[in-house]
Parts: structure tokens; C-alpha cells; sequence
């Protein structure tokens, strides 16, 4: 192929689209994102040269928060945004220049797909799942904008119970980094629900080196919003997914006469 050449895109018609929207014209004010939802692998990359077990761990995607994120969004009749194809893919939740943008190892497994990629190879995946993804929350929110409607953004993500040998003792966690209001919000929600131990920036905390979707589509536009993350073995299953759906859209209702003004 010749410098001047463009490259193949990345995914090809048998693959699933980069994006999945759900009620895309509910009327809430609730926006959810999910930025690790899916675990897919383009059919070009031969899926990164891992057996399946590794894709289906908690490095491959965020287990268990596409099931909540859509049960949630039901309830609300709220729009979410679900990103489909695998973090080790490229992650959706990285700026381009960190360094888990496309890993090379993620929790001890090396990743032969990512191995000594060249710019083009990074283009390709960044063109063809996370510019596009990213093109739709912000299309979804210049639309908001246009018409005037209150938005509250809310990033789901779920974390493994265990990182480096050390447990995880937090059900639940809420993230931020300039705007603390929202989150402190559903934090103080969260803990007088009686069962959980919720954390505070805790396992992760938001930042401009590590993260995309908090600091670009919530505190660069002005947005309310919060980062939610859910212990992955209390929403491994159907029935774990819709109790955590019901506790945060019960939670979300108290919430949203304090975070949306009338017009």
C-alpha cells in the first residue's frame, strides 16, 4: 500500500456498529453513558490474539453495567449511550495520549494485539469506534442544548472486587473531579440506604490525565454530573442488574427536583 493509500476502516459490515442508543428520544433529563459496555473485537484484529476467558474478565470490559444501564434507562425512560466494543480495543474512557489509550498489558495479562502498533494502526481504532462514539454523546448533547432541555450526565462504569491482591471493600463508589455537587449528592443517598459501603472518589477518582467522558462532555460543557462505579460481582447477573437499576432510578427521582430547574 503506497503512503498516500488510505487504510481499510476498521470495522467491517459483519461487525457490530460502535455505538448503541437507547431511547434515543426520552424525554429525561437523565443522559448515562457507558463507555466499557461492550466486549467486542473487530473481526480484522482476530480478537487481540486472546482466548476468549481473558475478554470476558473485568480488563476486557465493565462486567455487568450494559444490564444495568439499560435497566436503568427503562425505568427513567432516559437516553444512554453504550459503547460496544471492547476497552483493550481502544478505551473510550482514555484521552488518546494516556498511556491505558490502547494497553499493552492490563492487569497482568499482555495483550499480543496491541504489541508494537504504528500510528496508522492507532488512527484506525480511534476512527472507527472512539471518535464515532464520542460523536454521538456530544451530537446528543448540542441537540439538548439547541432545545433548551436540562441535562444531568451520569458515566456507569462497574470495577472488579480485587486489584493487585488487595479487596475491594466498596459496593459502590461515586467519582468526581471539579464538580463535586451531584455526587455528593447520591453519595450521601447512597450511604443512608443502610446496606452499602459506598466510596468517596473511591476505588478511582476522575482527572484530565486519565480520564475522557467526565471532563469533556460534563465540566467542559457546564453539565451536573457524576461518574458511578458498582462492584462487578453484585451485577454479574439479571437479578443483581435489576436491583442495582431500581435502588439508583428510586435514588435518581429524589435527586432530580434538586438538579433541574424549571424553565
Amino acid at each position: 500500500m503506497s503512503p498516500t493509500t488510505p487504510a481499510a476502516p476498521l470495522l467491517a459490515p459483519g461487525d457490530p456498529p460502535a455505538v448503541t442508543v437507547l431511547h434515543p428520544e426520552g424525554r429525561s433529563p437523565w443522559l448515562l453513558l457507558a463507555d466499557h459496555a461492550g466486549q467486542a473485537v473487530p473481526a480484522a484484529l482476530g480478537n487481540l490474539g486472546l482466548p476468549q476467558a481473558e475478554l470476558d474478565r473485568h480488563i476486557g470490559w465493565d462486567i455487568g453495567i450494559a444490564g444495568v444501564t439499560a435497566r436503568l434507562a427503562d425505568r427513567l425512560h432516559a437516553c444512554a449511550i453504550l459503547q460496544t466494543y471492547s476497552r483493550l480495543v481502544i478505551d473510550c474512557n482514555r484521552p488518546l495520549e494516556a498511556p491505558g489509550s490502547i494497553a499493552a498489558v492490563s492487569d497482568g495479562t499482555a495483550i499480543p494485539g496491541n504489541a508494537r502498533l504504528d500510528d496508522a494502526q492507532r488512527a484506525r481504532r480511534v476512527d472507527g469506534i472512539f471518535a464515532p462514539y464520542h460523536a454521538r454523546i456530544a451530537d446528543e448533547l448540542d441537540r439538548r442544548d439547541t432545545q433548551a432541555r436540562p441535562t444531568i450526565l451520569v458515566a456507569m462504569h462497574s470495577f472488579t472486587p480485587a486489584m493487585g491482591g488487595s479487596a475491594r471493600p466498596w459496593h459502590a463508589g461515586v467519582l468526581y473531579q471539579r464538580d463535586p455537587r451531584l455526587a455528593h449528592a447520591l453519595l450521601a443517598l447512597l450511604r443512608a440506604e443502610g446496606d452499602l459501603e459506598v466510596g468517596d472518589n473511591e476505588p478511582y477518582s476522575v482527572s484530565d490525565a486519565t480520564d475522557y467522558a467526565i471532563p469533556v462532555h460534563g465540566e467542559r460543557r457546564g453539565l451536573v454530573h457524576v461518574e458511578l462505579e458498582i462492584r462487578q460481582d453484585l451485577i454479574a447477573d439479571a437479578d443483581g442488574q435489576a436491583a442495582w437499576a431500581e435502588r439508583l432510578a428510586r435514588l435518581f427521582a429524589r435527586l432530580e427536583p434538586e438538579f433541574v430547574t424549571a424553565p
